[in-house]
């Protein structure tokens, strides 16, 4: 029995993947499609995690779709909120229909001769291997493992008597009301569970081996409120997404130009927040530049109140061993505790950890060179949604969907069926960069010799930047030279011959 064949497959159907099947219907509507999920509900991030105070470090006028205005009051918004976005996103767009759930892709080889992806995924409920193929494949799956968060390794961690637990698998049920807990870390979930948290503990630490900058904003966006009262809808989510992404883009440009100024600001910030006699110099003041790792969100400086209330506080040291009680630190002094949260980051993958095979060569993603961010060279028929680091997320997914659905539209016009991105003779000697510079979250640097490189050239720059993106890639000839659209179909005759050598299966 022949497998079942889809013109394109998504993998995911969380933000990137919702988002990607919109356009996908909008801009190729002839295309058949399938949205892979490996767990059984829609959402990605925002269903897979369940901690307390969960909510976007983004505002939602960024993080939204370019399509689908927010309409709800807070920019910054809890969890359940953006999955119920997520959510009614898919059913607006009837992309909800597409989706087969509990089929995690494990597998996926391209053929040549055939112009297509067999994909091979593991069906959840039965552990049996389902077989598509397609002719493309949106990789729309995150970046991080789903199936456990990062624990480094904690001398006598069996000692401890009471609860470890990192929230990416928050359990349901978690009673720590009355409770002492440390939390171990400084980004973005510690900094948003522990306000939270704080309201019902007895007493919550954040542990830290070192500081992060933190950046207190309303949760309210008071100019996009006002604007959505007195204009349509659609045209206020514009106005308002424009004026926050030139805002985000002019303080990472002032973070880069003027570092120095950037942190005095910040950590004066901190100091007005928690006062004169607090050690801001000790807790709060990395060794590192601001935005060489991500700034940490505090709407509303709720944990800044909760550090000033008593409910929680914050130690800098590092850890020796657990104990019986809780955590002994090289300083001597041990931290006392019911509840160890382990907010210490993510496992990164790529393309969901799928193994990718070209006519019968495993494909070592490292090897290659990253094209617009987006596509790998000598790899056909793929592009893969990775957003921005500082920056928020969707602002890149919605760019990559648009620049597939435009990639997909040519190879429809000229009757190709690959589409190959390849290094020229000008581009083979780049100095092979890392794929993300000057940026130096542990989380990253475990894995970043894992991730394709960059070049120093267009179109193999990973750029970061939206401003240079949206205009590269609104302006640019999809038949760059870059991409090689050969393979023509049967009955194409002499369509489309161009690069065909260097495709040659």
């Amino acid at each position: 029995m022949s497998a079942e064949y889809f013109d394109v497959a998504i993998v995911g159907a969380g933000l990137s993947g919702i988002g990607a099947a919109c356009h996908l219907q909008d801009k190729c509507p002839d295309k058949s499609y399938v949205i892979l999920e490996g767990r059984d509900t829609m959402g990605g991030t925002w269903d897979l995690f369940r901690y307390p105070g969960i909510r976007s470090d983004s505002d939602m006028y960024t993080l939204g779709y370019k399509f689908k205005p927010w309409r709800e009051a807070k920019a910054i918004a809890d969890g359940p909120s953006i999955l119920n976005y997520v959510k009614e996103t898919a059913a607006e767009h009837g992309v909800d229909k597409h989706i087969r759930y509990g089929h995690l892709v494990r597998k996926a080889t391209w053929s040549s001769s055939d112009a297509s992806w067999t994909i091979e995924a593991e069906r959840k409920e039965s552990g049996e291997t389902a077989t598509i193929r397609c002719g493309f494949i949106l990789m729309c799956a995150g970046y991080y493992s789903y199936e456990k968060g990062f624990t480094p390794e904690f001398k006598g961690r069996e000692r401890f008597t009471g609860q470890i637990i990192h929230p990416q698998a928050w359990p349901e049920d978690l009673d720590y009301e009355h409770k002492k807990i440390v939390v171990i870390g400084s980004g973005a979930t510690a900094v948003t569970l522990i306000p939270e948290m704080a309201k019902k503990a007895e007493q919550v630490v954040m542990l830290q081996r070192s500081p992060t900058y933190m950046v207190s904003l309303p949760d309210i966006d008071v100019i996009a409120n006002f604007l959505r009262r007195v204009l349509p809808a659609k045209l206020a989510y514009a106005i308002t997404r424009w004026k926050n992404i030139r805002f985000q883009q002019a303080v990472y440009r002032r973070t880069r130009t003027a570092p120095d100024k950037v942190r005095k600001k910040l950590l004066d910030m901190v100091r007005k927040e928690m006062g004169p006699d607090y050690d801001v110099g000790k807790h709060f003041t990395p060794s590192y530049n601001p935005w060489d790792q991500r700034l940490c969100l505090v709407p509303n400086s709720d944990f800044f109140q909760s550090v000033r209330s008593g409910k929680a506080s914050i130690v800098t040291d590092t850890i020796d061993s657990f104990t019986e009680k809780g955590i002994l630190l090289e300083s001597g002094e041990e931290l006392e505790a019911d509840i160890i949260i382990t907010a210490t980051g993510l496992d990164l993958v790529l393309l969901g950890g799928a193994e990718i095979v070209v006519d019968g060569q495993p494909v070592r993603i490292s090897d290659t060179f990253s094209y617009m961010g987006m596509m790998y060279s000598d790899l056909p028929n793929l592009v893969t949604t990775f957003g921005y680091i500082n920056a928020s997320w969707t602002l890149r997914a919605d760019l990559t969907a648009e620049y597939a659905c435009r990639i997909m539209n040519h190879m429809d016009e000229t009757g190709c069926r690959q589409c190959t991105p390849r290094l020229r003779d000008e581009d083979r000697n780049m100095p092979a960069r890392k794929w993300i510079t000057a940026f130096s979250s542990g989380y990253m640097q475990r894995v970043m010799h894992l991730f394709p490189k960059q070049g120093d050239k267009a179109p193999w720059l990973n750029t970061q930047n939206y401003a240079e993106d949206k205009k590269l890639l609104s302006d640019r000839d999809v038949d760059d030279g870059v991409l090689q659209f050969s393979n023509p179909a049967a009955d194409s005759g002499e369509i489309a011959t161009s690069h065909l050598e260097s495709d040659a299966a």
